[in-house]
Formats: C-alpha cells, sequence, structure tokens
C-alpha cells in the first residue's frame, strides 16, 4: 500500500536506486508560525531558490523524491535536532532558525520559538519529513540492494558571515568522505571538473544533517550533498541582497549549461547504484 502524506509533504516513488531530497526549497509559512517574524520576505530569503526546477528531471530517470513545501524558516530538515552544531565554531542556523545567513534577526525581539514551540515543529514537520525520506531509501534499497541519496541545496556565492570570499560552483559535500564511497565521489568531481567550473569536495560545506545520518556505505546507502552557488544556475546580484532584488527569476537558458552536469551527476549516481546492486 502507498502511504498518505500531508499536502505540504510531496512524495514521488520512483523506481530506479536513487532518492533525491530536496529540504529547502520551501516557501510556505502557515499562517500559525507566521506571529513576529519581521517579515515573510526575509523570512523566505535563504530558500534554495529555484532548485526544484532546476532537477525535475529527476522524475524522467525514475528517482524517487521527497520534498517539503514548508520553508526552512519554520524548521530546518536539514539540522541535527538533537540541536549539536554541523560545524562546530563556525556561524550557522539552529533547527528553527532565529537569523537569517547574514544575521539578520528573523524575529523581533522576545518572539522567537522557545522550546516548547520547537518541539512542536519538531513534531509537526521534521519527524514526517524524515520518515518519508527514510521509507523511500528502504523502499530502494529492497529493490536495488544499493542506493544512491542524492540531497539538493543552493545558496548565495557570497556571504561574509559563513565563509571567506566566493563560493565555488560546485560543493559536494560527503562528511569528509564517510557518506559515500570513493570511486563516486571521484565520478561527480570529474563531471564538475569538465564543466570548466570551480568545485570543492568537503569544503565548507560537508553535507548537512541528512548526508551525515543516512550516508552508510557499508549498508547499501552513498550520501551525496550538492550545495550550489547561486550564481551558477541563476541571475546572481553578488553581496548584499534586499527583498526588491532577491530572488531573480529562473531563467531556463542560463541554467541550461549546469542542468545539464547535473543530469550527467544523477546519471552517474545510477550507474554506480546498479554496478552495485
Amino acid at each position: 500500500m502507498t502511504p498518505s502524506f500531508p499536502d505540504w509533504l510531496r512524495v514521488t516513488r520512483g523506481t530506479a536506486p536513487l532518492v533525491v531530497s530536496l529540504p529547502h526549497t520551501g516557501t510556505e509559512i502557515p499562517d500559525a508560525y507566521r506571529d513576529g517574524l519581521v517579515s515573510l520576505p526575509l523570512a523566505r530569503k535563504d530558500c534554495d531558490w529555484w532548485i526544484d526546477i532546476l532537477y525535475d528531471f529527476a522524475t524522467e530517470l525514475n528517482a524517487s523524491i521527497v520534498r517539503t513545501a514548508v520553508s526552512r524558516t519554520v524548521i530546518d530538515v536539514n539540522r541535527d535536532p538533537s540541536g549539536v552544531s554541523l560545524y562546530p565554531g563556525q556561524a550557522t542556523t539552529e533547527l528553527c532558525p532565529i537569523t537569517t545567513f547574514d544575521g539578520e534577526p528573523l524575529y523581533h525581539a522576545g518572539r522567537a520559538p522557545d522550546a516548547a514551540a520547537v518541539a512542536a515543529r519538531r513534531a509537526a514537520y521534521f519527524d514526517p519529513y524524515h520518515a518519508a525520506l527514510a521509507g523511500e531509501i528502504a523502499a530502494a534499497r529492497q529493490r536495488h540492494g544499493t542506493v544512491v541519496l542524492y540531497d539538493c541545496h543552493s545558496i548565495r556565492s557570497v556571504i561574509p558571515r559563513l565563509f571567506e570570499g566566493t563560493l565555488p560552483e560546485f560543493n559536494i559535500g560527503t562528511n569528509s568522505g564517510q557518506s559515500c564511497a570513493p570511486e563516486l565521489v571521484r565520478a561527480i568531481e570529474s563531471l564538475c571538473a569538465a564543466t570548466g567550473r570551480p568545485h570543492v569536495t568537503d569544503g565548507r560545506f560537508k553535507g548537512g544533517y541528512i548526508t551525515r545520518h543516512y550516508g552508510r556505505p557499508p549498508e547499501g546507502v552513498h550520501a551525496v550533498q550538492m550545495e550550489l552557488a547561486c550564481r551558477a544556475y541563476m541571475h546572481e546580484p553578488l553581496g548584499p541582497v534586499g527583498p526588491d532584488q532577491w530572488p531573480s527569476a529562473y531563467d531556463a537558458a542560463y541554467a541550461a549549461p549546469v542542468r545539464a552536469a547535473l543530469r550527467a551527476i544523477f546519471e552517474t549516481c545510477l550507474a554506480f547504484a546498479q554496478a552495485r546492486g
């Protein structure tokens, strides 16, 4: 029996040994969570803009897809629910963020969610997302033996609070080599290098909670995070941005070269899993 999901949780079960996670493309902020927010545009600022469109070829490849339509400002399903920082000593955002990546307060003073509110949001959104994701991974593993979990992300190219300088366009995260086989990483690196665009593996972004939690190569689950710098696929104004200039519209022609590279990466992930299975 196919499980049913709430309206905000979009799950597509494919037949291929590839599970695609889209944890930060949501923009919905239910009325119950708007109280105290400085503004809705600010609350949506750090969305992974247009990533769901950029990767929409995943259905053509019969991948399974798990996506939340709810904004990461409500709750970030790619953070450790225990509250442990994924990047100790470096700036980051919380399970229920209280600032933007740039450090701007998301809530008016004294209005940020307290511990009880965070727990309620976790039960309402975080836990169902991960139940769905774990279910799709298990189904793919049962069918194929080996599965690749690909976690899709993007971020603005210049955010001094988070990193120095300008971020490479392709940022591959493997939890320092622990979340997937080295031969898969090398194959992805080769495809990124072939574009002539800058890339790095396990640089500033090594993979979030999803990559680290589910990536278990000895158990047949190989997890990779791809953090794209926004300029790779959209017209991005470098530096600080306001609501009048962000996000810029999706331009299919501009995104086409990176989209082609990403499709090749998915095809490589499929070939890897099929060979292992």
